[in-house]
C-alpha cells in the first residue's frame, strides 16, 4: 500500500510541479518570453484545443460550402442543376409524348385511317358502340325529389329559357353533295360540288395546324377547334391561311379547285372530327 501511495504522490507531484517555459535570444541569451506551466495545464489545454479543432472541422464540413472540396461531397449547385435537369427531362418527355400523339392523330386525319364511332346528335359526343342498358327505375328518394321539383315548378314565374346548343357549326360552302359520308367505304367526309374559286370558310373558330400541298389531296388546310374538334378542307385551288394562323367562324381560308391525284372535279372534300373520331358533317351542317 505504501508503494502505491508513493507512486501516486510522485505522479501528482510531476503533474502539478511548476515549470518555466523560457524563450531566449540566441546571441545575447536575453529572456524574451517566459511562461509558468505544469503538465496538468498542458494536458488540459491540449485536450480543449483538440475538442475545439474537431468541433470546428465538423461544423465546416456540415454547414459551410467548404465541404464541396472534400471528395465524396456534391456541391449545392450541382444538386440544383441535377434537379432542374430532371424536372426538364420529365417535362420534355411528357411534351414529346403529347406531340407524338398529336402528330399521329393529324396523320390519321390526313389518311382517313380511323375506326368509326357512334355519335350523339344532340351533344356531338362519341358514345360506346355497345352500351349497356341502365336501370331506369327511380328510387323512393328520386320520386320524392321529383314531386318536390314539380310542385316548385308550378309556381315558378321567373324560369329562364336556356339554349341546349353549345356549339353551332357554320357551313364551309353551299352546294350539292356528290359523295356523302360512308364509313363502310372509309369515306369519312362529304364532297360538295362547287364552282372554281368559290370561297371556302372556316366552320368554327380555331387555329390552323396544317396548310400545305399533298400529292393525293392537293392543297389541304386543317383547323383545330375547341372541345376536341378538327376540320379538314381538301382539294382546294389555293389557300389564304398558313400554319399557325388564328381564324374565326365564317372566315375565308381557301378557294375551291380540283387539285390532287384523287380529285374528280372542282369540289370540296370536307371532314369533321371529334376527339379523334370522324363524324358525318351532314348531321350538323346543311350544305344545300
Amino acid at each position: 500500500m505504501s508503494e502505491k501511495r508513493l507512486k501516486r504522490k510522485q505522479i501528482k507531484k510531476k503533474l502539478f510541479t511548476k515549470n518555466r517555459l523560457v524563450i531566449l535570444n540566441e546571441d545575447t541569451f536575453e529572456e524574451i518570453f517566459s511562461l509558468k506551466l505544469t503538465l496538468m495545464n498542458v494536458f488540459v489545454v491540449a485536450s480543449v484545443g483538440a475538442v475545439l479543432i474537431i468541433f470546428i472541422t465538423t461544423y465546416i464540413i456540415a454547414f459551410t460550402p467548404l465541404r464541396e472540396y472534400i471528395p465524396g461531397y456534391a456541391s449545392s449547385k450541382l444538386k440544383r442543376d441535377a434537379t432542374e435537369l430532371a424536372i426538364k427531362s420529365d417535362s420534355l418527355s411528357i411534351a414529346l409524348q403529347k406531340n407524338e400523339a398529336y402528330m399521329a392523330s393529324i396523320k390519321r386525319v390526313l389518311t382517313g385511317d380511323l375506326d368509326y364511332a357512334k355519335l350523339n346528335k344532340d351533344s356531338i359526343m362519341a358514345t360506346p358502340l355497345e352500351a349497356q342498358k341502365p336501370d331506369l327505375k327511380p328510387s323512393e328518394a328520386d320520386l320524392k325529389l321529383r314531386e318536390q321539383v314539380a310542385d316548385e315548378d308550378k309556381y315558378n314565374l321567373f324560369e329562364k329559357a336556356q339554349s341546349k346548343v353549345s356549339i353551332v357549326l357554320f357551313p364551309p360552302v353551299k352546294g350539292p353533295i356528290t359523295d356523302p359520308f360512308d364509313r363502310r367505304k372509309k369515306h369519312f367526309a362529304v364532297d360538295v360540288a362547287l364552282a372554281k374559286n368559290t370561297p371556302i370558310k372556316a366552320t368554327l373558330n380555331g387555329t390552323v395546324i396544317f396548310a400545305d400541298w399533298t400529292p393525293s389531296t392537293g392543297n389541304v388546310i386543317i383547323i383545330r377547334h375547341n372541345n376536341g374538334f378538327i376540320s379538314a378542307y381538301k382539294h382546294a385551288a389555293s389557300l389564304t391561311k398558313t400554319q399557325g394562323d388564328v381564324v374565326k367562324t365564317g372566315e375565308v381560308i381557301a378557294l375551291a379547285g380540283a387539285t390532287g391525284q384523287e380529285s374528280t372535279g372542282v369540289h370540296l372534300h370536307f371532314e369533321l372530327w371529334k376527339d379523334g373520331y370522324p363524324i358525318d358533317p351532314t348531321q350538323f351542317i346543311e350544305f344545300e
